[in-house]
């Protein structure tokens, strides 16, 4: 099978999220947040999954557009955790750099994938 790296990119990210979901729970005591970013981070990935498994274009695409929405979100939550004092600059920058690396490749898919189907 050919190595997609979105889907790798986006697993891993995602495995930071759970661990920043863990670290926000057990030592900032923070539950509200710490849920959107798990499931927005976590999200991601498991669309662009779904997208591999598209019965065709459009449903890729589809797929694909809901995983670029959900990393568009997780960049606002990261930076309302990092506003909100819940993580410093530094403890949030790394995931922020992940995660707009991820929304620049999504977008450049979906912009590939349209020009496919037109």
């Amino acid at each position: 099978m050919k190595e997609n790296i979105l889907m790798e990119k986006s697993y891993k990210f995602a495995l930071r999220i759970v661990k920043l979901s863990q670290y926000l729970n057990d030592e900032k005591r923070e539950f509200v947040i710490s849920k959107q970013v798990l499931f927005t981070g976590t999200s991601i990935g498991a669309q662009i999954e779904e997208a591999q498994q598209g019965e065709n274009r459009a449903d890729f695409l589809h797929q694909m557009a809901t995983a670029n929405k959900h990393a568009f979100k997780t960049n606002f939550w990261l930076r309302l955790l990092r506003d909100g004092e819940y993580l410093s600059e530094k403890q949030v920058q790394s995931l922020l750099d992940d995660c707009e690396e991820l929304q620049k490749m999504l977008v450049k898919s979906l912009k590939t994938t349209k020009q496919t189907i037109e």
